[in-house]
């Protein structure tokens, strides 16, 4: 899975096919025409509420694709560490969450970044701002 470039409507039809789902029940859970439906599966993004609506259909969390992304290609700056060390929300009031909570799904992807020969683990150390230490406990772990 690459966590760079998110095709959601891709993914989703991915999962439809899966889980077996027949076209009425999609569209009679979404409240949408077929047409519809099939735009989505063509679709990059979608709204946050038919996001939601498929997650719970397909029982799938396809957010988490996105806080993968967030935890790989956008980490937080110094700065925003440091606040978030010392407070538990933000100074808009939204609250702060731990960027370094690593899924089995994300730790699988880097390792196969190293495997292939895409990445170094120096690269991958410096791109997603892995502690050392962890990187080397993966790699041990899963040879």
């Amino acid at each position: 899975m690459m966590f760079k470039d998110i095709h959601i409507g891709k993914l989703i039809v991915g999962r439809v096919r899966e889980s077996g789902i027949e076209m009425p029940r999609i569209m009679n859970f979404l409240k949408k025409t077929e047409a519809e439906i099939l735009e989505m599966y063509e679709s990059r993004d979608l709204e946050t509420g038919i996001l939601l609506r498929w997650s719970k259909l397909l029982e799938y969390d396809f957010f988490r694709l996105y806080s993968q992304h967030l935890i790989l290609y956008a980490p937080t700056s110094g700065a925003a560490k440091k606040k978030a060390a010392s407070h538990n929300t933000s100074a808009s009031g939204l609250p702060v969450f731990r960027k370094n909570i690593y899924t089995q799904q994300m730790i699988s992807f880097i390792l196969e970044q190293i495997e292939t020969g895409k990445k170094t683990p120096q690269q991958v150390i410096e791109e997603y701002k892995i502690p050392k230490t962890t990187l080397y406990k993966w790699i041990s772990k899963n040879r």
